[in-house]
């Protein structure tokens, strides 16, 4: 009998789950909004939803499974199956993820954070492969990190290991939620960029964007700040050479601490590519170890927005062999 594995990605606005056989390749894919505004009890429920309709387009039953791994983001006991919380979710607190999925669908289940899952499915299938020193960053709403060092994927005592975008980056910045300010991840991320181009507008600086959104700047996107610098807008232009350069002090402190051989970016805000990226190399050239520098080579993530899904099939498979 063929043996099957499950993955999910959790996200704040979708649940993307994937079937694969067990050497890997991908059988199917499903994809539900995840409702996150109503609440706790819905997003699992639609989380089953979605495995549900994966096994039965696939016309593949549960026994069939030997596990399925999900990545959750937020804080997490991947070894006791809970989510302690994610910042993604209302009224989600110590949720028994692991435990419930098991009694819904009876599959052996395993969780652990959805960056980690990135890279994992980075470092086996994608950018990252054959590599054992890999530090991975997903830009999207916010800034998260997984860290692997010498083959093994380091998690710390309470499983936060890479929190690079809680890096303090200003004395007195931007609030973060982590009760914090001046954190990386708020200004190198998708939101931290549309505020830095908001309040360069709002300072009286002029750009074609202001235009594009009849002036409404919350309805501002990344990728109109992406289209904007393409056409040589001084905002965005300014914009992204700001951002480049916190990310390139901040993966300078990455590359000094830990000494990778590759950095992988991913996550939405990698598709402004060297837009973004240019400015970046160029702090890191200036300012990183150089020895260390020398080495390390940084790279866009190749299997896109799947990552997450292929990292939790592999998962899955390791911790239930």
């Amino acid at each position: 009998m063929n043996e099957f594995y499950l993955a999910m990605d959790l996200g704040g606005t979708s649940i993307k789950s994937a079937l694969f056989t067990s050497d890997f390749s991908l059988v199917a894919e499903n994809r539900l909004e995840t409702n996150a505004h109503e609440g706790a009890e819905i997003v699992l429920k639609r989380m089953i939803l979605s495995l549900n309709q994966l096994l039965a387009s696939s016309q593949i039953t549960p026994s069939q499974i030997k596990s399925l791994g999900v990545g959750v983001p937020g804080l997490l006991d991947r070894h006791a199956g809970i989510s302690i919380f994610s910042p993604n979710f209302q009224n989600w607190e110590n949720v028994p993820v692991a435990a419930l999925l098991e009694r819904e669908l009876g599959i052996a289940t395993f969780i652990d954070n959805d960056v980690r899952m990135n890279l994992y499915g980075e470092c086996q299938f994608g950018s990252g492969q054959d590599k054992k020193n890999v530090v991975l960053l997903t830009l999207g709403t916010g800034l998260g990190a997984g860290v692997m060092i010498d083959g093994n994927v380091l998690y710390g005592t309470t499983g936060s290991v890479g929190e690079i975008g809680h890096m303090n980056m200003y004395r007195q910045g931007r609030e973060c939620r982590c009760g914090s300010s001046g954190c990386l991840g708020r200004y190198v991320s998708a939101l931290g960029l549309l505020r830095t181009v908001r309040e360069k507008i709002q300072a009286g600086q002029q750009s074609i964007l202001s235009e594009w959104v009849n002036h409404d700047l919350t309805q501002l996107t990344a990728q109109q700040v992406s289209k904007a610098y393409d056409e040589k807008d001084s905002v965005a232009l300014a914009a992204f050479k700001e951002t480049g350069e916190i990310l390139g002090f901040g993966l300078a402190n990455v590359i000094n601490l830990y000494n990778p051989e590759t950095i992988i970016i991913g996550g939405g805000m990698s598709a402004a590519g060297e837009r973004l990226l240019a400015t970046t190399r160029e702090t890191v050239s200036a300012h990183a170890l150089q020895l260390s520098q020398a080495t390390c080579n940084i790279v866009l993530a190749s299997l896109g927005d799947a990552a997450g899904m292929y990292g939790a099939a592999f998962y899955a498979k390791r911790e239930s062999s």
